[in-house]
């Protein structure tokens, strides 16, 4: 179990305690063997290879340091903000919102192409006094719908995914809430309130339950937030994704963390390493805590609490991937190996300047635009391989490691629509204009396919379950490791 019993409360310094479709396999067009395609030097490009993610905490006060923004920029490429996102800074005093803060790392984030989860909607801590002495429930959900409502609809389009309750759930060993003024006041339907809320503001963000000491598969912590997202999923209340925070001591993840998350991810839902920072950052807790998220297909990505130990809540311990100075430590060499980065390569990966037909495992047909039609819009669907220009697709590289495929009959790209990133969304054709809708990351499967995840959406590219017929349209969906969702490159 993670090292903690309970978190701190306050801040500490700036820090709060607090592709491709699925299986693509990729094959050469012509007779040529493929060439090697070297394995990537950062954690966020090494992520990106298997369709993931890797970022860190940030605070907007130290984005003027250059070594760590540095570092930020070249090896992240997903960010969380640190405490700029918490009610304490966004509404301090009751309907009066702040969000220059906030808006200050989503700027940065924007500006150097990577992508933010949003911390946190509803928290029992660095709540500010206004909150916390409110009695009287009616009073109290309009706060709490309030809040969420205003804060989602400032930052709606730019939010990846949101913590939208975070830490409900007592260390006590009962699996039950917290006490808390949410808990005591609403009582145990608060949080299915907060996701139903922030569901119908922005349905397109990926909503997530956050928490410490979910780690160890039997606490009894686990099992309560398990519970509860099993009863959310069976009664349709809107939940994406569980947050892990990984707060791990110096032996790093407990041996049944992997079944953890893979539990989880059988109910339906994305898992995602929130917080990780382990006492003494030992190479080997490192690299088993990255390779537990790496072995479990639902597990999107990975975030640390912090770039540098002395940007750390936890600095006594020593607990990141780089030294104060901004240096890598041998725990970085770790995950970047764990993640698949570093090393010789995959000698058959995807080929910029190749030519592929890209054929779905699940029905054995070839991602195609219909004949005849060329223009922007033109939807995608799968056909018989026929090696017409139309199902012919050039791959080429983006400095994110995604791809972009271009149609060689219409010359045009394979495209999310602009703004469209909910589950059933189809693809089609547009000219390029390299938007993160336009970029692909291509994971590797156990079967040498691909998953393709829509950069814009995290979705991944798949032909819908059951429909394996000529005309059957190409559409993006959470991954879910179907054969309808694992793409062969031929």
């Amino acid at each position: 179990m993670s090292w903690l019993n309970e978190r701190p409360r306050l801040r500490k310094g700036m820090a709060s305690v607090t592709g491709l479709a699925a299986g693509t396999v990729l094959a050469l067009a012509g007779a040529a063997a493929p060439a090697a395609h070297a394995a990537s030097g950062t954690l966020g490009a090494a992520a990106a290879d298997s369709g993931r993610y890797f970022g860190t905490a940030v605070a907007a006060g130290r984005l003027g340091d250059p070594t760590y923004a540095t570092i930020l920029d070249r090896e992240f490429n997903m960010i969380t903000p640190e405490n700029e996102m918490k009610w304490d800074t966004t509404e301090p005093s009751r309907g009066n919102f702040n969000f220059g803060p906030g808006d200050q790392i989503v700027s940065h984030a924007t500006s150097h192409g990577q992508r933010m989860r949003g911390h946190t909607l509803v928290w029992h801590s660095q709540l500010p006094g206004w909150v916390g002495g409110i009695r009287d429930a009616n009073t109290l959900r309009s706060v709490m719908n309030n809040h969420i409502t205003n804060e989602m609809t400032h930052f709606k389009g730019r939010i990846y995914a949101w913590d939208v309750v975070n830490e409900a759930f007592a260390d006590n060993g009962s699996g039950q809430h917290r006490s808390s003024v949410f808990q005591d006041v609403l009582g145990n339907g608060f949080i299915e309130e907060a996701f139903r809320t922030a569901r119908s503001v922005d349905p397109s963000a990926k909503l997530c339950y956050n928490d410490y000491n979910i780690e160890n598969w039997t606490d009894a912590k686990t099992q309560g937030v398990y519970n509860m997202v099993r009863d959310f999923k069976s009664r349709g209340v809107p939940i994406d994704c569980v947050g892990l925070q990984s707060h791990f001591g110096a032996g790093g993840p407990p041996s049944s963390f992997q079944t953890t998350l893979s539990s989880f991810a059988a109910l339906g839902v994305d898992v995602q390493i929130t917080e990780l920072d382990i006492a003494q950052a030992s190479p080997t807790a490192y690299a088993n805590t990255v390779k537990a998220c790496m072995n479990v297909a639902r597990c999107t990505g990975i975030t640390v609490w912090g770039i540098r130990d002395s940007d750390s809540w936890r600095s006594g311990d020593n607990p990141l991937l780089f030294s104060g100075n901004g240096a890598k430590k041998p725990a970085y060499d770790a995950a970047l190996s764990a993640l698949g980065g570093g090393g010789t390569g995959d000698p058959g990966g995807i080929v910029p300047g190749q030519v592929y037909a890209l054929s779905v495992a699940s029905a054995g047909r070839v991602l195609d635009v219909p004949a005849g039609q060329t223009a922007n819009g033109a939807p995608l669907q799968v056909w018989d391989a026929g090696g017409a220009a139309n199902q012919q697709w050039r791959a080429s590289q983006n400095g994110d490691g995604s791809y972009t495929l271009t149609n060689v009959g219409s010359g045009r790209v394979l495209d999310e629509p602009g703004g469209r990133t909910g589950n059933g969304t189809r693809m089609e054709i547009w000219d390029a204009n390299g938007g993160a809708n336009q970029h692909w990351r291509a994971s590797r499967n156990g079967d040498a396919s691909y998953t393709l995840t829509n950069v814009a959406s995290g979705r991944a590219l798949e032909v819908p379950s059951g429909q394996s017929a000529n005309g059957s349209p190409v559409q993006v969906w959470d991954a879910n490791g179907g054969a309808n969702q694992h793409w062969n490159f031929r």
